[in-house]
């Protein structure tokens, strides 16, 4: 008789071992799969893996090391506010060891992902077997992203059996094989928070597209593009554009896809984490308060800002640059939407000030240790998701983890890569135009790396795009160069202390 465990504690055994917890690590009593069946559903166990997206929405996990470890975002040090041990200057400044907090509890929330899907595949059959194939890619493929390793088990059987680790080759078939089943199985509408045929082919292609780098041995570029591979990107991604569900937002509709109600008003959604006003879920609303001064509306946390090389990548009139006024939020706080630049005022036109009674203007250029007048005013904040006024703790916004934009530059730099530069540059101005900003004569790698930068700012694609066009180790803002290795996080040394199946990877 097959044995199953219902208890998730056992995940700390199962994957990796928290070192944040004082609690015993234990084993659940094994229940036979019969009765496991009158205790709990495959939706249960889905809807738990749905769950662990939120871990998505934070600022201090996914975010902090797609983002921060990028060219986009930066946390200054404001005195003492923000030095947190100098945890997010190590991530700009590409110095992070084994140790680092968010190095560890990013590892260890994406493995309680990974169980979680296996847990659901014990259950799931049809349309819900197809979603937790989906959901088990999607944890499998971002541990792999950014660690290389996945720890891993086919089934829940033997629980004191050591995981075997997923690299190269091996993560990136399981990934694959898993969405084409899952296209196969799940169902053909329009839901955002439940997977379903769209859902799949898109992040099937966005697998495909980093395919060549996951394959390369060091993930440094160049890379090689497989003519197949882009192919197939090309077709999945016409599958979701000729589906007819997805359109492009114009003007200043372009944060319709980050205000309260997207998932209504935003017709560029395609996968979101669902939120509801007043009800903890995933902390989306880490996306403004993590960048907005103390002294705005809603009251920040005065962290986060861009940089100065990344802000000036934008042109006057792009409406993903900012500083535009959006309805229910311009006229209720003042704020603008998009990055904020300059003197800022509330919803009377009043001028605001620091809490120095220095004028609240921010500056674009943004040090890496702020001090002196423009101790708490440095760098330029982006305000994408709209607060929620009716609950700024607890917003309506629902977290957006797949957008149609991101298909259509897919898309075309799949095209570009395939030798069809003028079908792609064609896809990139119809975006641009949409956006307001000018028209490209030409387009090069170049073009297409900054345009997606423009397009997806602070949304958890920065890192894996740079690594892709091979500008992920170059030197920006206050950072030099970095060593190869830093393509690849550490894996968590209590990770390894628990599996010998995982090994630290190089440089670390």
């Amino acid at each position: 008789m097959k044995r199953f465990s219902l208890l998730t504690m056992i995940f700390s055994l199962a994957i990796v071992s928290f070192s944040c917890t004082d609690l015993e690590q234990e084993l659940g009593s094994d229940i036979p799969r019969d009765v496991a069946d009158q205790q709990a559903s495959a939706r249960e166990f889905i809807d738990n893996n749905y769950a662990d997206l939120q871990s998505f929405a934070t600022q201090d996990l996914i975010f902090a090391l797609q983002e921060h470890s990028g060219d986009a975002v930066i946390g200054p040090t404001r005195g003492g506010d923000w030095d947190d041990n100098g945890v997010w200057r190590v991530l700009h400044l590409h110095e992070w060891s084994t140790e680092n907090p968010y190095v560890l509890n990013t590892f260890n929330s994406l493995s309680g992902g990974v169980y979680n899907s296996i847990q659901a595949l014990e259950f799931a059959e049809g349309e819900e077997r197809g979603e937790a194939l989906f959901l088990q890619a999607w944890f499998v493929y971002h541990l792999f992203d950014l660690y290389g390793q996945v720890p891993f088990r086919q089934n829940l059987d033997r629980l004191t059996d050591v995981p075997v680790t997923l690299t190269g080759q091996d993560a990136v078939d399981l990934i694959v094989a898993n969405l084409e089943e899952a296209i196969q199985l799940l169902p053909d509408n329009n839901s955002l928070s439940r997977a379903n045929k769209n859902t799949a082919r898109t992040f099937l292609a966005k697998v495909l597209i980093n395919k060549a780098v996951y394959l390369d041995d060091d993930r440094i570029a160049p890379f090689e593009f497989s003519t197949a591979d882009l192919n197939q990107v090309v077709s999945l991604c016409d599958q979701v554009i000729n589906s007819g569900n997805y359109a492009l937002e114009s003007g200043i509709n372009y944060y319709d896809n980050f205000a309260p109600n997207n998932n209504i008003e935003g017709s560029e959604l395609i996968f979101v984490q669902p939120n509801l006003e007043s009800q903890p879920g995933g902390n989306v609303a880490s996306r403004y308060l993590m960048t907005l001064h103390y002294n705005q509306n809603p009251s920040g946390w005065n962290g986060f800002t861009t940089i100065a090389d990344f802000y000036n990548k934008f042109e006057d009139g792009d409406v993903r640059k900012g500083g535009v006024d959006y309805p229910g939020l311009t006229d209720v706080s003042g704020l603008k939407a998009g990055f904020l630049q300059g003197q800022q005022f509330d919803e009377n036109g009043n001028a605001l000030q620091d809490r120095n009674q220095n004028p609240l203007f921010f500056t674009v250029e943004s040090p890496i240790i702020s001090s002196g007048d423009i101790l708490e005013t440095s760098g330029v904040r982006g305000i994408k998701y709209i607060p929620d006024f009716g609950n700024t703790q607890f917003p309506d916004n629902d977290y957006v983890l797949l957008r149609y934009a991101d298909v259509l530059l897919t898309k075309a730099e799949a095209l570009f890569r395939l030798g069809q530069t003028g079908e792609a540059l064609t896809i990139i101005n119809d975006l641009r135009v949409t956006r307001g900003a000018s028209q490209l004569s030409g387009l090069t790698e170049d073009d297409i790396i900054d345009e997606r930068g423009r397009e997806l700012w602070w949304e958890n694609h920065r890192r894996t795009d740079l690594i892709r066009f091979g500008k992920f180790l170059d030197a920006w803002n206050e950072k030099s160069a970095s060593d190869a290795f830093r393509v690849l996080f550490p894996i968590p040394e209590v990770a390894i202390t628990n599996n010998p199946n995982l090994t630290q990877n190089p440089g670390y």
